[in-house]
């Protein structure tokens, strides 16, 4: 529907009340750009992301529809298992998910590398980014190459402490070990991204100065703005990713957005604004670490991780609208939307 040069889209979460409407250039920007979520997940639905991998035809036409409506065109769903068998768990993931994207080929590709980007784009497929939340299924240097085989092209490095460093929540804020030093040179060597989310104070510095590429956050905040939470990125941690390429994603996570009462998408482009200013533009993107209906669907009774007055499914659109009221260029917005993630990508697997 035209409405004085704004479209509307029909919202398509169960939550929302309105149509909104976006501009004709909001639109055009998500339509034209290769937009890549660093956290984004097809669905927070564990017991549906199952029945998808154990029975293909349980992932119906609508399902994709609602995935590629939401302008998102690669997607990176990565999990992080802590507990039992790590390993095992995380060669499940990496093969369910090989197995939903060779059933449903002419829907999703794998992204191997950087071309993959366009190509999926170019086809109309979304892209899948194979990559975990936790390195302790790295039981030796080798399994890096194991998995690197596999399909695997991001590595977070630590969840909680483990042994290649240490996790946001760990008070002593351990550093990256020797270990974790070889696996960080063996990630390097064959082009798998180092990611340092959930990392301690010290491992993230330890492991942005021992890389020879750059260093991904793919979904934290600004410590600047939320001071309260260790999961956030200090500005010396920002400004030492920037110097070695990397680029922080910004995530839709209520807590990493404001510490304390409201917490809307008019925060979220706060973040953005204060790595643009720090560092450059060049080095932010999104990494909103939700699905298209949000978490709050399956937890009561208290809103806990949402934010306020957002349908998901058109957070790329709200995103958008944002950056275009906050005057960013549309080259600038382009370059948040994914290009910034894509240049580190060439990067670090032009290896």
């Amino acid at each position: 529907m035209l409405q004085r040069g704004r479209f509307c889209l029909l919202a398509q979460s169960r939550l929302a009340q309105n149509d909104v409407a976006y501009s004709t250039l909001a639109l055009d920007l998500v339509r034209r750009s290769t937009v890549i979520d660093m956290l984004g997940l097809l669905t927070l639905n564990y017991s549906k992301l199952s029945s998808w991998w154990e029975q293909p035809a349980c992932f119906a036409p609508h399902d994709f529809q609602k995935l590629r409506a939401s302008g998102t065109t690669i997607f990176h769903p990565a999990v992080g298992f802590t507990d039992g068998d790590v390993y095992g768990s995380s060669l499940r993931d990496i093969n369910g998910w090989n197995e939903f994207i060779a059933s449903h080929g002419s829907e999703f590709v794998r992204i191997d590398c950087a071309g993959d980007l366009e190509r999926a784009k170019a086809s109309g497929r979304l892209g899948i980014v194979i990559g975990q939340q936790n390195s302790r299924h790295f039981r030796t240097v080798e399994d890096v190459d194991c998995f690197y085989s596999l399909g695997q092209r991001v590595s977070q490095l630590t969840y909680d402490d483990n042994q290649i460093g240490g996790g946001s929540t760990d008070p002593r804020d351990v550093g990256l070990t020797p270990y974790g030093s070889q696996i960080v040179d063996r990630m390097n060597t064959v082009g798998m991204a180092v990611d340092i989310s959930h990392c301690s104070d010290r491992t993230t510095l330890d492991a942005l100065n021992a890389s020879r590429t750059p260093v991904l956050v793919t979904h934290s905040n600004c410590r600047a703005l939320v001071a309260t939470s260790a999961r956030c990125k200090t500005d010396e941690a920002i400004r030492l990713l920037a110097a070695k390429g990397g680029v922080i994603g910004i995530t839709m996570v209520r807590s990493f957005v404001q510490a304390s009462g409201p917490a809307t998408i008019e925060d979220v482009l706060d973040h953005i604004d204060h790595v643009a200013k720090l560092v450059g533009v060049e080095h932010v993107g999104l990494g909103s670490d939700v699905d298209l209906d949000g978490r709050d669907t399956r937890i009561r009774p208290r809103k806990r991780f949402d934010l306020d007055g957002i349908d998901y499914a058109q957070k790329i659109f709200d995103l958008t609208e944002g950056l275009i009221r906050r005057k960013y260029s549309p080259e600038n917005i382009e370059l948040i939307l994914g290009g910034n993630f894509q240049r580190a990508l060439q990067a670090i697997w032009s290896v």
